[in-house]
């Protein structure tokens, strides 16, 4: 059995009381390590709350075909905690689908997610258009993110950009060396501002200017979220703070919206 538990967004207690009683009763419980991170990330608080001991895997060890996941599912009872809500990742659906075809029952157990968090910021989650991931600029030259803001506005629709997380992941120059050389960063409203103003730059659609307004939030989900409203230029040299950070590219307001967000205006 496999059970896909999200552990919401801030802490070792924004688990549900479904999702507590299965990680009790399980034989093995792994965390995702590399989709998102929790603000406040204490394992052996978790360990000793949740009952159970919890081995964190990262990219490559959930990915793989033959990962221990699904090795382990085929005879145990078996849980992998995601932070936020157990299906915001198209790794965790592509865990399923394998599981399944191997003849794994499966269960999803959902939670909090920034999809829904974001909602705090007071734009109408039914006004956001398609997601997005921007990520470090050695890893690409973020078009598609572009893009998909150039799409949302056109048609009326905001865009939450979902921002780069590195977590002892294998670094460019370690695969160049043939290494194994891990970093772990994680990527600011501050840096996505800069990268999104460079490809405006380079691709010149008036989609992302320096005077585009656009709200940057650290922490959504916590007791102490920082939201701030502005031009591009005036929220990229506002400090967030601790990550994670996120950015909303609005599109047009309805007066309400515009009320909302104006309590975040720098």
């Amino acid at each position: 059995m496999l059970n896909i538990i999200g552990l919401g967004l801030a802490d070792k207690k924004d688990i549900t009381l479904k999702g507590l009683e299965v990680i009790r009763r399980a034989d093995e419980v792994f965390m995702d390590g590399y989709t998102s991170l929790m603000l406040e990330e204490d394992i052996e608080g978790m360990e000793k709350l949740y009952g159970k001991k919890i081995e964190i895997l990262y990219r490559e060890e959930i990915e793989k075909d033959d990962n221990r996941i699904l090795k382990d599912a085929k005879s145990k009872d078996v849980c992998l905690l995601a932070v936020g809500d157990g299906l915001a990742a198209t790794t965790h659906i592509d865990l399923i689908i394998r599981a399944e075809k191997s003849g794994i029952k499966t269960r999803v157990i959902h939670n909090a997610s920034i999809m829904t968090a974001i909602g705090i910021t007071g734009l109408s989650l039914y006004k956001f258009g398609q997601t997005c991931s921007l990520v470090f600029p050695e890893e690409g030259i973020n078009r598609s993110a572009y893009e998909a803001i150039e799409r949302n506005k056109s048609i009326g629709l905001h865009t939450l950009v979902l921002l780069d997380i590195k977590r002892n992941e294998l670094s460019l120059e370690g695969l160049r060396r043939n290494i194994d050389e891990r970093e772990t960063r994680f990527m600011t409203v501050n840096q996505a501002i800069d990268i999104l103003l460079s490809v405006e730059e380079r691709e010149g659609r008036k989609v992302f200017k320096e005077d585009s307004l656009c709200i940057g939030a650290a922490r959504i989900g916590s007791e102490n979220p920082k939201i701030v409203f502005g031009k591009a230029k005036d929220v990229k040299k506002t400090e967030l703070g601790k990550v994670p950070h996120c950015l909303i590219i609005p599109s047009k307001m309805h007066f309400i919206e515009e009320e909302a967000v104006n309590r975040f205006r720098i």
